[in-house]
């Protein structure tokens, strides 16, 4: 006669899901708040060239995006189809890069501004003298850090 019941079997009862709606709008609200939304809104088309050789941006938030390509549909009507710079949320020309590269050293803390860098998003198709004179005035504000966004090549 043994004190304990060994043979018996219990079975394990099943887990409460009273809570669970709980969880789960406990997750929504945190991705919620804690998701950044994008910041600046796509007026051209890039299609981004191939690269043959890619290195990852180590600190995003310490990147200055230009864009060059045609405008979508919808600003084709009002700014033609030829090759155009967007700066943040608005068409700008070649010697308003200095005006946005002075406002986002601003922006940055005075330890981070030197390590800003200039990211040209620019679409394959787009003629090298428009990418030239963005270059060139880089260089004349002294944003010397310049990158490529691209893409990596399909295997």
């Amino acid at each position: 006669m043994s004190k304990f019941g060994g043979n018996s079997k219990k079975e394990v009862p099943q887990p409460s899901s009273g809570s669970l709606s709980d969880i789960v709008f406990m997750l929504l609200f945190f991705f919620m708040v804690t998701t950044q939304m994008r910041e600046t809104e796509n007026k051209v088309v890039v299609k981004l060239p191939e690269a043959s050789q890619s290195v990852k941006l180590e600190r995003k938030d310490l990147a200055s995006y230009i864009n060059i390509g045609t405008p979508t549909r919808q600003y084709q009507a009002q700014y033609g189809t030829d090759a155009r710079i967007q700066l943040n949320d608005s068409f700008k020309t070649v010697d308003d890069i200095r005006d946005f590269i002075a406002a986002e050293r601003e922006s940055m803390s005075e330890g981070d501004r030197q390590f800003m860098t200039t990211v040209i998003k620019a679409d394959e198709d787009v003629r090298m003298g428009i990418i030239t004179d963005v270059k060139q005035e880089l260089r004349r504000c002294s944003a010397l850090k310049i990158m490529y966004q691209a893409r990596r090549p399909a295997n």
